[in-house]
């Protein structure tokens, strides 16, 4: 089984990448973080003219139809570039959880949909620019919300703004490693699986940032790049990145329902795995950024922080990394038996 993206995923990648790059997705994430959703706007626009909006949603409801591959792709993409707002919520949870064909075509169109599913995500991300409110309750029953008039907390992202609803009530004493319902298709694995493949797509970004500061920047008449203790940082999180990508695309084949041709594949335990290994790697690339690009890796003037910050709030987005290690231990003890 070979557990990596198909010639018209590599295609499709490509497409968006350089569709993203064209984008102004640094200044549009810098005007979302100060409250201006309309550069992002536009940068969401581009998206659904190029069908990502609609990936996860039934050619019957206006979207593409793709599957779990597609998404990996997509929101990898996604990652390495930054792009603001709900991106998880609207484009890979929403489609998992809405039945309504309304509902559907208009994310599909590019309508920016944002959901808070208790007890996993409690919090309504970026309410204020969002045009669909959802909220999820224990029972699974999905409600259309108005946008919340509480204020927002800040995240330590701050292109990310978490908006309360009755939902945190119902969160208090949740025990952590709670185990995922067992609907492949739900709101949280669909959640946790495009998380990380954000993550991981954030954290390539910042190795390759980091390898080209490496190269630019002179110390004693040579690049620091070439000290053997730089090398050194960067092959390891290049190794831990290129060891979570297999993960990934194994996640994206389980929930895809292809053929296994013999592996064992579990959706749920598949995707906390890759959550998993996919933050671990995209932390240590925020860490090894920040070591090596030193003080002005600090200053808020300087675009490293966009993705380093992303990352450390993405660690806790749709489930810890105790939780979702918990759940993998979980379903080998299960399968086990």
């Amino acid at each position: 089984m070979r557990f990596a993206p198909s010639d018209e995923n590599v295609a499709f990648g490509q497409s968006l990448d350089d569709l993203l790059s064209r984008a102004g997705v640094v200044a549009a994430a810098r005007a979302w973080a100060d409250g201006d959703s309309a550069p992002g706007r536009t940068v969401w626009a581009a998206l659904a003219e190029l069908g990502v909006t609609g990936l996860a949603i039934a050619e019957e409801h206006g979207g593409v139809g793709g599957d779990a591959t597609d998404l990996a792709v997509a929101f990898q993409a996604l990652g390495y570039h930054g792009v603001p707002g709900p991106v998880v919520e609207s484009i890979a949870v929403l489609p998992a959880v809405l039945t309504d064909a309304t509902q559907l075509r208009a994310l599909a169109d590019g309508a920016i949909g944002t959901v808070a599913l208790a007890p996993r995500t409690p919090y309504l991300l970026d309410a204020d620019a969002a045009d669909l409110h959802f909220v999820v309750g224990p029972d699974g029953a999905v409600a259309t919300v108005d946008a919340p008039s509480t204020p927002a907390l800040r995240s330590v992202d701050r292109t990310r703004r978490l908006f309360p609803t009755e939902l945190n009530t119902v969160t208090e004493g949740e025990p952590a490693g709670r185990i995922l319902r067992n609907s492949v298709q739900s709101g949280e694995v669909a959640g946790a699986f495009a998380v990380a493949a954000q993550v991981l797509g954030a954290g390539r970004r910042l190795l390759d940032d980091t390898v080209e500061y490496a190269k630019a920047r002179s110390q004693y008449g040579k690049a620091i790049g070439e000290y053997q203790a730089i090398k050194h940082l960067l092959a390891d999180v290049a190794t831990r990145l290129e060891l979570a990508a297999p993960l990934l695309h194994g996640a994206a084949v389980a929930l895809s329902g292809n053929d296994s041709r013999g592996v064992d594949l579990d959706p749920i335990r598949d995707v906390s795995a890759a959550r998993v290994a996919a933050a671990d790697a995209a932390y240590l690339a925020a860490r090894t950024a920040l070591q090596v690009h030193g003080a002005i890796g600090y200053t808020a003037e300087y675009d490293l922080g966009l993705w380093i910050t992303k990352v450390r709030a993405l660690q806790s987005a749709w489930g810890t990394q105790a939780e979702h290690r918990a759940t993998v231990l979980e379903r080998i003890r299960k399968a086990a038996r």
